[in-house]
């Protein structure tokens, strides 16, 4: 689990009911029905027109990486890949079927099988690359999905306070319903905002992050099975690799 996600998930809502209690204005200012429908209805109504399908709906399978990252152990990576380079030079190419069928991941299974098929390595590192950058391309439009909520979470805010706004201005001649009519309108900005910068901008950019490091990890799969099918020395391959690391 991301320790730094969950805190500051609470944090934020910490920061937002603590502080709207410090100012005065109590818990209950934050509760406002109209407001949350306005903004929470209208901003994902938006993204659903912009999106396509696929993008949408990849996006929410990626979102519980905020909170439980795929795990990219760089070390175990290395020396995995130190070992398919040992066991090709002793045995031959033919002698990592036993790691091909034991491999979870599904991008470097592929790299192995076209290395145990004896594939050129252009040709390896031609399709490995194509592959991964339509992987990092689709990961990387389902992330922005979080983003163009950000975008117009802000902006239905605004929607939501005009309308309030215009409801109170119905209601000139009865000052008593002024005040919690205004109070009222600025709470769909408070949504806006506070949906934008504490949850869909943070989330966005925490998975554009996870994937940036998923591809850096995929990357290492390439050169390491580019170097086994040039049979490059096991000791080269762990220096090269750990170059990766910075």
């Amino acid at each position: 689990m991301d320790a730094l996600s969950i805190g500051g998930v609470i944090l934020a809502f910490v920061a937002i009911i603590v502080g709207s209690i410090l100012k005065g204005a109590g818990v209950g200012s934050l509760l406002n029905g109209a407001a949350f429908t306005i903004v929470f209805l209208g901003t994902f109504a938006s993204i659903l027109i912009q999106t396509p399908k696929v993008t949408f709906m990849r996006a929410w399978k990626i979102v519980p990486w905020i909170f439980r990252p795929p795990l990219e152990d760089h070390e175990k990576l290395i020396a995995k890949m130190v070992e398919w380079s040992e066991t090709a030079r002793k045995q031959g190419l033919l002698g990592l079927e036993p790691a091909l069928e034991t491999e979870p991941d599904p991008f470097a299974k592929k790299a192995l099988q076209m290395l145990v098929d004896g594939t050129e390595p252009d040709k390896i590192r031609e399709a490995l690359e194509v592959e991964l950058e339509a992987r990092e391309k689709s990961e990387t439009q389902s992330a922005k999905v979080f983003e163009g909520l950000g975008i117009y979470a802000p902006t239905l805010g605004i929607i939501g306070a005009v309308l309030g706004l215009i409801a109170v201005m119905k209601n000139l001649a009865d000052p008593s319903k002024l005040g919690p009519g205004i109070a009222a309108a600025f709470t769909a900005t408070i949504y806006g905002i506070g949906l934008a910068n504490l949850f869909f901008l943070p989330i966005a950019n925490k998975l554009k992050d996870i994937i940036k490091k998923q591809t850096h990890s995929k990357e290492m799969i390439i050169e390491g099975i580019i170097a086994i099918a040039e049979g490059e020395n096991p000791r080269n391959l762990e220096s090269r690799l750990k170059g990766f690391m910075g």
